[in-house]
Formats: C-alpha cells, structure tokens, sequence
C-alpha cells in the first residue's frame, strides 16, 4: 500500500485484518450491519474476526445482552462492548501476551420509508493498545443525513471501519483521530455530536477539547458536556426538555452572568407550559466568541472558562451558530414541544432587531423571526443602564427604528418577549471586559465582581494571564473541574 496518500475504506480493514496482533469482535444490531462486511470482504479476516453478532430481533438481543429501555442508546451499546470484550478475553486468555483484544459494537436507526424519523446511531469499540494491559473505551454518536436507507447503512460501514483504524492506529494525536474518522465520506454525510474516548492510555487527553475540534472542524454543530466534564449527546440530554440558554464569552464569569441565569430561571420555571424538574439550564461558547482577536481559538483559554463553568454546576454547549436563530431552530428540532427561553442582555436584543445580519436570506429579518420565535420561544431580556434613557434601559423604553416598531410590538403583546424582573441593579455597572483587564493587570477589586469560586479559581489556577506563579499542571481536566467532579460523584 502506498502510504503516503489516504488509504481506501478496504485497504484500512485489511491493514488491520494483517495485523497479527489485532482480534476481537464484531455486533451490530439494527440497521448497522456493514462494518463486519468490510472485514470479511477485504480479505485475510480470520487473522482480525473472532466472532461476529447480528442480534436484529429485540428478543434474541435481550437475551444475549439484557433489557434495554431503548435499542438505539448509548445503554445498548455499553452493554454490548462490554459482554463481547469480557467473553473475547476470557475465551481466549491464552493468547492474551501477544494479542491486542477488541470489542466493536454499533447500534443504528436509519430513516424510515416515510422519512419522518432523524437517522442515527452509536458506535464504540473497547480496544487494547498493548497486549494484556487495561482497555480503553471509544464511543461516538452520529447523525445520518443521507436521503436513502442504503446511503445510511453505507455511511455507518464506512464510520465503523474508520473508528477501528483511527483507535489503533491515529490514537496518538486527536486532529489525525478525527480526520481518519471521517475519511471517504463527503461532507454532510453524517455529523459526530458525541464523542468520548477514555482509559489509562487517555489520561490526558480532555474530551471537551475533541468537542471544540468536532464544532471547528465543522463535523457537527454542537457539542455539549455536564458539570463533571463528560460529554454529553445533545439530543439524549435535551430529549422532551424545557431549555433556559445563556450565551456569552464567560471570560471570567462575573456577578453579573449568575444574576442573569437566577432571576431568569426563577421568573422562566413559573411559564404555565413550563416544568421545572424538566428544566435544563445551558451555557452557551460560540466558536465566534473563543476566537483570540479574531484570529483562532486558544484552547487553553477555552478549557480555563469551561472549568470554571462547569464548577459553578453548569452544563456548556459549544455551537457554531452566531446568529441566535439557528441556535433556536437546532434547540427547537430537538425539543418542538417544549418551550426554550434565551436570556440575553438588551444590547443583544437591538442586535437581533438590525437588519444588516439578515441579509442572506431571501425574507430577510422575517424570515430569520419565523425561525426564532416560530416555535414555543421567549426572549428574556436583562436590562442595562444607558445614556440614552434616563433610569434602567430595558423592553419598555427600547429603542428601535419606525419600520420595526409594530413587528417588536406584535412580539411584546404576545408574550415573545419579556423583561427580567427583579435584576440585581447594583450589579449593571459590571462589565466583564473591564473584569478581565483588572485581572491581567493584578489590580484589586476584581474579586468583588465575580463569584468566590471563580475569584479562587483564578487565583489558584493563574487563569485570564492573571500574574501569578502555577506549580502544578493542567492534565486531563484542571484541578478546579477534578474537584467539582468528586463533589459531584459524592452528592
């Protein structure tokens, strides 16, 4: 094989079929019945295959692997790799010194005759990098956007092959991991909006820097992951949710930020069509709001915000959506009954009303307004203080230009817009640019402006160029999020 150009779909199975020290396993259940295929048609597959599973009734597949709520869900397929890795190694254990062991499982659902369902599915593999030493664990969720079930199945065979090549063989540096992964497949095939790969041959690799790296390079448009650091499946997690969304660059989180999501969560959880122990509360980075000076992405400043975040117990979703519209249409397609309020500052809301950010698309300003409040959505607004207006500036007395006066009317009148009430006055004359210049510079009084943890956080951590001596450093997660982690475990 030439080495110095991409390797076929084939070619990467048979690469591993000749590998002498790679065996292991092969489920796959529902409509992903191709990535054993591949295997067996590329040739010399008994070096690779010890055993391929295909259990497509619900009943045979319970009785090997357990109930299940739901087939097609991350539960299935954990269950699955891990029966299959524990029977390969325990069946096998004499070859155990000079075989790397694997367990390859998939579960998938692609679109119906009808078309009325979202194709998808899990993919995973608990692999060994060195004979007789520990696995690691890859899982992977897809999104399947070809029109035609054949394409799907297709496109799943294609993905499985990549993801056991890419952990054998791409492990070692996650922009070649991701690239492998997707090889041969044209762009907007299928979307990767989990991904997760963890072991002790992964101890300092940070998943949420493979969530940044799938948004960036365009492989999905969101990523999400919890309090303690994990990654999460948008659509798992945000399933028949109510969802309460604050973006901003966080960068510190100040005063301000909590005051905006409390008095915004306590006047969104009493909506009549709201409930609360079904509320999710997000945080929202845009790739538009990492950038440093406009020019790329630190990432290290980025894992800095989302420690602190995710310290004060919150979820971040990562999106590359600068317009709030598609943000709202992508929170809507996951959740259309339920209600989403978008917190935002009144500044924000004069930008959403100018037209300027419209213009590509063909109705202009409404159509974009059709998107954003054409489902169960409110605009909850926090005020300002201004020049222009004496007092608070909020919804009453926002200024807007004629043409639009009666479309934000019809927007007021119907309850799509609101101001929040009972915002902390005292706090709105903190600004978090001001916040961040007073930390790179040490000046005092920083700390007064935003939360304990964050101040202690900044401190402990030298984070935002905060001039200060660090003695320890940032693995996997930061010091910061490991603690939040174990107070969450423990709780």
């Amino acid at each position: 094989m030439d080495e110095t150009r991409k390797l076929t779909t084939r070619e990467k199975a048979l690469k591993i079929n000749l590998d002498p020290s790679i065996y292991g396993s092969f489920s796959e259940i529902g409509a992903g019945q191709e990535t054993a295929a591949t295997f067996f048609q590329a040739g010399a597959a008994s070096g690779t295959i010890a055993m391929t599973t295909s259990a497509y009734d619900m009943k045979i597949s319970d009785s090997i692997y357990g109930d299940c709520d739901r087939y097609v869900s991350k539960e299935r397929l954990l269950k699955m790799l891990y029966k299959d890795h524990n029977d390969i190694q325990n069946k096998l254990i004499q070859r155990k010194n000079e075989t790397r062991f694997f367990s390859f499982a998939n579960t998938i659902e692609t679109i119906n005759f009808h078309r009325t369902n979202q194709g998808h599915g899990w993919l995973g593999v608990k692999f060994q990098l060195k004979p007789n030493t520990p696995s690691n664990e890859c899982i992977i969720h897809v999104l399947l956007h070809d029109a035609d079930t054949l394409l799907q199945q297709k496109a799943v065979g294609r993905l499985g092959v990549n993801l056991l090549y890419a952990c054998f063989y791409a492990a070692h540096d996650p922009d070649l991991f991701l690239s492998v992964l997707t090889d041969s497949l044209a762009k907007g095939r299928v979307e990767i909006d989990m991904f997760s790969i963890t072991g002790p041959d992964f101890e300092d690799l940070d998943n949420r820097l493979i969530s940044l790296k799938l948004v960036k390079a365009g492989m999905t448009k969101a990523a999400m992951f919890g309090p303690d650091g994990q990654n999460l499946q948008p659509s798992d997690s945000l399933y028949k949710k109510n969802i309460l969304v604050l973006r901003g660059r966080f960068r510190p989180p100040t005063l301000v930020n909590v005051d905006m999501l409390l008095s915004a969560y306590r006047q969104f959880k009493d909506e009549k069509d709201v409930q609360k122990k079904n509320l999710v509360v997000l945080c929202e980075l845009t790739l538009n709001n990492l950038l440093n000076k406009g020019e790329h992405i630190d990432e290290k400043d980025f894992l800095d915000r989302v420690d602190i975040l995710c310290s004060l117990g919150q979820t971040v979703i990562i999106t590359n959506f600068q317009r709030y519209y598609k943000l709202i249409t992508y929170l809507s397609n996951i959740n259309r009954e339920k209600k989403i309020g978008v917190i935002l500052g009144i500044h924000n809301l004069a930008a959403i009303f100018d037209r300027k950010y419209y213009t590509h698309l063909k109705g202009g300003i409404l159509e974009a307004f059709g998107r954003l409040f054409g489902r169960n959505v409110k605009l909850l607004v926090y005020p300002a203080t201004s020049g222009d207006v004496d007092g608070l500036y909020t919804c009453e007395n926002f200024q807007l230009s004629p043409e639009l006066a009666s479309l934000y009317q019809y927007l007021m009148v119907n309850n799509k817009i609101e101001d929040i009430q009972n915002a902390n006055n005292a706090l709105l004359q903190i600004f978090s640019d001001d916040v961040l210049q007073m930390i790179k510079k040490g000046e005092e009084g920083w700390e007064e402006m935003v939360p304990n943890k964050v101040a202690k956080a900044i401190k402990d951590n030298c984070l935002f160029d905060y001039p200060c001596a660090i003695d320890h450093p940032k693995s996997k997660q930061s010091k910061l999020a490991q603690q939040h982690k174990k107070e969450v475990v423990d709780n």
